[in-house]
Order: C-alpha cells, then structure tokens, then sequence
C-alpha cells in the first residue's frame, strides 16, 4: 500500500490546499508544502531502507495489486525498481521546491494553484509506478489537463496560444499510444488467450515483425513528443516561454522526463527487436536534437526561451543514449534525466527571479548584474556550468557515460553529439555573459537572494555537486533492479517467446529481467 500513499499523498493535498484556500492563503500554500514533503520524505525513507538491505538483482523493491475491472484486464497494479524510486525522489523535490518559488509569484486565484500543480505531481507519480498500461494510459491523461490550466491561466501574455499547443501536441501524441496499446492488448490475447493491460503479461507478446514496428512507433511518438525530440518539438520553447516559474520547472524537471522514462520502461522492453531497428533512426533523431536545439537556443532574445531550447539539446542525449542499447548508455541515461532536471530546473527557478525584480526576460535589457546580485550571479554560474558540462557537477557525469555508451554503438553519431557540447559552452556562457556580466545603460538597485530563495537554491546546489561528486548514489541504485541492458551487438534480435526473465538471443547480450 505504500505505493498507492505515494499517489494519494499529492492528491488528497491538491484537494485539502484548495479548501483551505477560501479560508486562508497561507495556510493554502502550507498544505501543499507539507504534502509533497511528506511525500518527498516517504521516498526517501524507501530509498534508504532498500540502500541499507538491498533487494537482490533483477526484484522489485515494491509490487502492489487489486483488480479493478477484471472483465476488461484492467487491475491497479502498482510496482517499484530502482529507476522509480529516483524518478519519485526527484519529482517530489522539484514539487516542493515549485511551491516554495512560487510563494510570492502566484496573486490570484492561489487556491486552484496549487491544486493543479500537486494534482500534476500526482499523475507524474502515478507514470512512474503503474505496470498496467491502461492505468499507465490513465495517469498519462491526468497530467494533462491541470498542466494546461497552469499554463494558460496563470502564464504570461501568450498563455493562451502555449496552453493550446501543449494540449495539441501531448494529447495527439498520447492518443496515437492508446491505439498501440489497444493494439498490443488484442493481439497479446488472441494469441495466448489472455486479455490483459498487465505490463508482465505483455511482455515479449509474440507477434509479427511489421506489426510490432508499428506498435512501437505509437508508442515511440507519444513519448518523443513529450521529450521533446525534433520534429515535434515546437511547442516546448512557447509553453516554457509563457507559464509561470513552477510550471516552467515541472516542464523542464519532470514532464519531460516522463517520455525519457516510457522510453526505457515501455518502448524497448516491449519491442526489442523492432527498437533495435528503429535505434539508427532515433539516434539520428537524437543527434539533430542536440544540434539544432543548441544552435536555437544561442539565437534566442528571451532568456526563458533561450533555456528551454537548451532543455531540447539535452534531450538529444537521452534519446541517443536510450538506443544505444548498452548498460553505459542506459546508466547516463538515468543520470541525465535526474541532473538536467536539477540544473534545467534551476535556471527556470533564477529566470523567474530576475523576472520579478526586473519585469522583463528580455537579454537586451540585462547586463552589468553581478556587482548587484552577486550571489545570484555566483549560483547561476553554477548551473550554467552544469548545463554545458563542466566535470565535478552532474550534467558532465551524464552525459561522458552517454558518449562513452553511443560509441560502442555508432561512431559517427557520437562525434556529431559531441559538438553538441562545444555549442553547449557558447550558449551557456552566453547567458551569464548577456545578464551578469558586460555593460548595462542602466544602473541597477535589486535585491539579491533572500532567504525563500536560498532555501530553493541550496539544495540544488548540493545536489548537483554531489552528483557529479558521487553519482554512485544513482548509479547504485538504479543497477540492482529491474531493467539492465547490457552490450548489443547483434544484427537482429527475434521476438523472445518467453516469460520475459533472461533471454539469450543469438551473439546479442541484450537482457531483459522483469521479475515482479
């Protein structure tokens, strides 16, 4: 049951803070303070039980089910591995902090506010434990519709337009992953005989090699969108541009994160043989992303835009690394999801910062702020460095064990990745030179850090640094459990008809262990 405390946390929270908003702001804006630190801390207490007695290799920590509507094969069917449990303790940090920034950003109607964003957090939690693709389809949804509402509410002059677009694209992108896992459910059954929306069941489902493409591209589709990769990435610069500062971090920090993770939980396990086909595709998929992310964020005016294009090169090397199929590839994967969120997050975090005190995003009209703000000046540097991979903080881990991992797959990609990190350095430096740093017309009188802020601030710079310092706190946890993809060298992998435990296939090396 604890894996349905984790769900209903943020939700009863959302719903208590809303109530209590007719009465009492501030006690509106405690409650949902107090819930996703409950819940932050309930992760964390799992995290340091299972760090203390580990659960042997290829188990899960956690698994939860109850039949739910077993005429359809439906079941709520909760299940927690390594990669959940970073995934949990970084969405509950990103959403409690998204409460703290927004304490003094958010004026009307704060109520509603805060239950949009906590029920957020809890469609993000719901992704990142669900094994039963119906739910999985269900949680999906929920994050939708109260992100929208954050967006187009309270963002800014576009907000409209940005909330429209985020709709359009995600949901398009998510009904094409409803027909494919209709499709994988009536095929599973008319083979076995088994109707069922069971992640277990539905692995390695047998099934003909173009039908099995075809599936996984709808699958595929739904998660690029939300991660995003090139072509689908045009709504990500307008719904990051427009939407308040905490609509901004659960974008960058957590959203799309949940299309990296559908990646590796859905998309290869389900349909090896077909992602292996497509992995040269993808790759290249990743590789433009980097390229052409970078070069768009460095012609970028507007600082918000300028870092939420940055979020589409990162990205990039998710997507390479995701299809590499290697263990390398697949841990600085995992890496890169928990530090871009960090460091991405971060710098939504000063954006919304520099905005209150200065009522612009425009780089034109900054400058010349480090003698003023020095302590944001020193922070921002440090994530600034982050995003552009400096070795000691978190990103360059990341994304070294990515490059490292790609080239055991395919050498021209990488190098073509790695001038990723070259425009990374421009566009990073970029930021701190046009804000902080050069000549300003105007002299300017700000207040620096005060203490809400540095509360936000600290821990991530902790974080970051220690995970460029010891990933081995992420790295460890994420390699004892369910999903390890080790090298693949084999031309072709055939579909296993097995029970999805170790599946030897050919010279390949490609392991799958999904033990409940």
């Amino acid at each position: 049951m604890v894996l349905l405390y984790i769900i209903l946390i943020p939700m009863f929270g959302a719903l208590l803070s809303w109530l209590a908003s007719a009465r009492n702001i501030a006690l509106c804006r405690w409650i949902a303070l107090v819930s996703l630190l409950c819940g932050l801390l309930l992760v964390t207490v799992l995290w340091v039980s299972n760090a203390a007695d580990p659960t042997p290799a290829g188990h899960w920590m956690y698994n939860w089910q109850q039949p739910w509507i077993p005429h359809f094969g439906i079941s709520l069917h909760l299940a927690m591995d390594g990669l959940s449990l970073v995934m949990l303790a970084l969405t509950f940090f990103l959403g409690a902090l998204s409460v703290l920034i927004s304490w003094r950003e958010i004026k009307f109607k704060i109520g509603f506010f805060h239950f949009n964003l906590l029920f957020v957090i809890a469609g993000i939690a719901g992704v990142f434990l669900t094994m039963d693709l119906f739910l999985f389809y269900f949680f999906w949804e929920v994050m939708l519709i109260p992100m929208y509402f954050l967006i187009g509410i309270w963002g800014h002059e576009r907000r409209e337009y940005a909330a429209y677009k985020f709709f359009i694209f995600t949901q398009a992108g998510g009904l094409l992953m409803l027909l494919a896992i209709l499709g994988l459910y009536f095929i599973h059954g008319a083979n076995t005989g088994v109707y069922t929306f069971d992640y277990f069941y539905l692995l390695n489902t047998p099934m003909e090699r173009a039908v099995a493409q075809w599936l996984m591209l709808g699958f595929l589709v739904a998660f690029v969108v939300k991660l995003p990769a090139i072509p689908f990435h045009t709504w990500l610069p307008d719904a990051h541009t427009e939407a308040p500062t905490a609509g901004s971090v659960v974008l960058a920090g957590l959203l799309l994160k949940t299309g990296a993770y559908g990646i590796l939980r859905f998309v290869l396990p389900l349909f090896p043989a077909a992602s292996h086909d497509f992995a040269p595709w993808a790759m290249l998929l990743g590789v433009a992303g980097i390229l052409y992310g970078g070069q768009l964020a460095y012609s970028q005016p507007d600082l918000k835009r300028l870092i939420a294009y940055t979020s589409v090169s990162h990205m990039g090397f998710v997507l390479l690394g995701a299809f590499a199929f290697n263990e390398l590839a697949y841990k600085g994967v995992v890496m890169q999801m928990i530090a871009h969120g960090i460091s991405t997050g971060a710098l939504f975090m000063i954006a919304g910062a520099l905005y209150e005190r200065m009522h612009t995003r425009e780089l034109s009209r900054m400058g010349g702020l480090w003698p003023a703000m020095p302590a944001m000046g020193t922070v921002t540097m440090i994530f600034v460095m982050a995003s552009l991979g400096l070795p000691g903080l978190g990103n360059f881990v990341a994304e070294f064990m990515i490059l490292l991992g790609s080239w055991q797959a395919n050498h021209i990609m990488t190098i073509l990745a790695t001038i990723g990190l070259v425009i990374a350095t421009v566009y990073s430096l970029r930021i701190m030179q046009k804000v902080f740093f050069g000549q300003s017309e105007r002299q300017y009188a700000l207040p620096d850090l005060g203490l809400r802020e540095w509360l936000i601030m600290a821990p991530l710079v902790v974080v970051i640094l220690w995970l460029g310092v010891y990933p081995q706190t992420v790295l460890g946890t994420i390699t004892n459990y369910e999903l390890r993809i080790t090298t693949f060298s084999a031309p072709h992998v055939p579909q296993a008809e097995s029970s999805g435990r170790v599946v030897p296939v050919s010279d390949s090396s490609f392991v799958i262990n999904h033990a409940p």
